[in-house]
């Protein structure tokens, strides 16, 4: 159990936890780019700022990645933050009764904000 919150393990499992969770928000940016071909969009503006909010999020999870990579502080705040927004967005799809999707988020969610907090020493 040492070993699992050891620093150095916690910062590989956030590397590749916050690259996963990076290409996770791309690959969903790629759909809502793919979606109106294929269906009617009936709020635009709203897609397109869904669009800029996820490409925006990805390339700042991949920052942090980069950060954690490079053992520099620079990606520990927004990585445990925007995981804390997560952990909210899990909790209201549980609630929700969408659990297929809440209940992985959740545990994504916890395991990348302990990596993430465990992963950097000053």
């Amino acid at each position: 159990m040492k070993r699992f919150f050891s620093l150095e393990s916690s910062r590989k499992r956030a590397i590749v936890l916050l690259k996963f969770e990076s290409l996770l928000l791309l690959g969903i940016v790629i759909y809502l780019l793919v979606a109106p071909l294929i269906s009617t969009v009936s709020v635009p503006a709203a897609l397109s700022a869904e669009i800029v909010f996820g490409a925006l999020g990805a390339a700042g999870l991949w920052g942090c990645a980069i950060g954690f990579q490079k053992a520099r502080s620079f990606g520990r705040a927004p990585a445990v933050l925007a995981n804390l927004i997560a952990l909210g967005v899990s909790y209201y799809m549980i609630t929700g009764n969408f659990l297929i999707v809440g209940v992985p988020l959740l545990f994504l969610s916890l395991i990348t904000i302990i990596s993430a907090a465990l992963g950097y020493k000053e």
